[in-house]
């Protein structure tokens, strides 16, 4: 909610856009709630596939479990969306995080007994990316909501910034961690910290009007399920350059999977080391990710949306292009791979945070929960086929190939997004 001294920041610069986000509390509220979701989620992308790993040592089943977290967000994101508009973001956010919580507190005690089954892999993976088809889209939606609109831009960025840090922190901390209490351990850390984001969520405050308003602003009695899935899917379509940026980051998430699905496999294969190193490795990627953010929330309001998407694609693409040296050269092959993981990082904010700071400003408030699940559904759609073909791939081929496979399709969206004149004026 905005208060009255805040309403005089609506025509500073970006970087007072910044300091002004301090007048707005519950939007605060949400930020730390992020960032201790993002601090053991960086435990978590170490530990777990680490786990993964140990427990079953197959490529080919660590890309099926890549894949089938983003089968719920295909198959039941416009449902979850449609519900997301209808009922109330905070019960369903904390709802969602703390049956994260109870799910992976339960896979680190069945690993810690000996209990852990392939299959159980596959059931929890399944349960986790359920409750995020819920938590994503009431996320989203609550942002315009405890924002206004000039300060959008800069709140994405701060949150995409204030989450890395928190990644950052969580990335150095894992090696030590599983040194110190093990694989399971950790992944308790993990659980826990969804469990202190549910409670920390029970303190923020929506306005009770701004709900009512979003959602009953155009009649008295809200509207049919299945009318509102349809109003949510004509809405897209009718929006082109949503299409390219929706389109764009299907390909760009398509491209990251050799990264999120075999780091473990690169850092021991080609870097010749363990989880410490994937620390530093991950740590890079989202020290980019920090500094990028600050840039994007100071400046990014200079510049118009399509460069900076441009802009991020070629980075992004060139950074994982240049993961495939280090099989070439003995020489400093760690700082090598952190350098590319770092511009890879850089990359990252320019279209993630202008991608989604253009929706929420192109999409009505009372729609963007379904909005958001549509471009979750756009955008994970080709992951699994994804994951699954890295996955085969890398039995059958040296895992830096598939780093510069994934750099040379990154860099193929940039160049049709410069030829889309109404694209190129966002």
């Amino acid at each position: 909610m905005s208060v009255p001294a805040a309403q005089t920041y609506t025509q500073t610069t970006a970087s007072s856009s910044m300091r002004a986000l301090r007048y707005h509390k519950p939007f605060l509220v949400l930020l730390f709630a992020k960032m201790v979701t993002r601090f053991g989620d960086s435990i978590d992308s170490i530990a777990y596939s680490w786990m993964v790993y140990q427990l079953t040592g197959s490529k080919l089943l660590m890309g099926s479990l890549f894949a089938l977290n983003f089968v719920p967000g295909i198959l039941f994101s416009l449902f979850a969306g449609v519900l997301v508009d209808r009922l109330p973001k905070k019960p369903l956010l904390v709802l969602s995080y703390a049956s994260r919580f109870a799910v992976v507190a339960l896979t680190a005690l069945l690993f810690a007994i000996g209990q852990l089954q392939p299959w159980h892999l596959f059931l929890f993976t399944l349960m986790n990316s359920t409750f995020e088809c819920f938590s994503n889209p009431a996320e989203t939606s609550l942002i315009p909501r405890l924002l206004p609109k000039h300060l959008l831009l800069s709140g994405n960025a701060f949150i995409s910034s204030s989450s890395r840090i928190a990644e950052l922190a969580g990335l150095a901390l894992t090696g030590p961690l599983i040194a110190w209490i093990g694989i399971a351990g950790a992944i308790w850390v993990d659980s826990g910290a969804f469990l202190l984001s549910a409670l920390i969520l029970l303190f923020i405050r929506i306005p009770a009007a701004e709900d009512e308003r979003a959602g009953k602003a155009t009649e008295a009695k809200p509207p049919q399920f299945w009318q509102q899935l349809k109003e949510g899917l004509s809405f897209i379509r009718s929006q082109r350059i949503m299409l390219y940026t929706l389109s764009t980051s299907a390909v760009i998430n398509v491209g990251l999977t050799p990264l999120n699905v075999m780091q473990p496999v690169y850092v021991q294969d080609i870097l010749q080391s363990g989880p410490a190193t994937q620390s530093v490795l991950g740590g890079s990627i989202t020290l980019g990710m920090i500094l990028s953010g600050l840039g994007m929330g100071a400046w990014g309001g200079r510049f118009r949306k399509s460069r900076l998407i441009i802009t991020g694609c070629f980075l992004l693409g060139i950074g994982q292009v240049c993961l495939f040296i280090p099989s070439l050269t003995s020489w400093q092959p760690l700082l090598l791979a952190g350098c590319a993981a770092f511009a890879s990082g850089l990359a990252l904010p320019f279209i993630s945070t202008t991608s989604a700071t253009y929706m929420m400003e192109a999409a009505p408030q009372a729609m963007l929960g379904r909005v958001s699940s549509v471009s979750s559904m756009i955008g994970f759609s080709f992951i699994p086929l994804g994951s699954l073909i890295v996955g085969a791939a890398g039995s059958l081929v040296g895992v830096e190939w598939l780093f510069l496979g994934a750099g040379i399709l990154v860099l193929i969206p940039p160049f049709f997004l410069l030829t889309q004149k109404k694209f190129m004026k966002i």
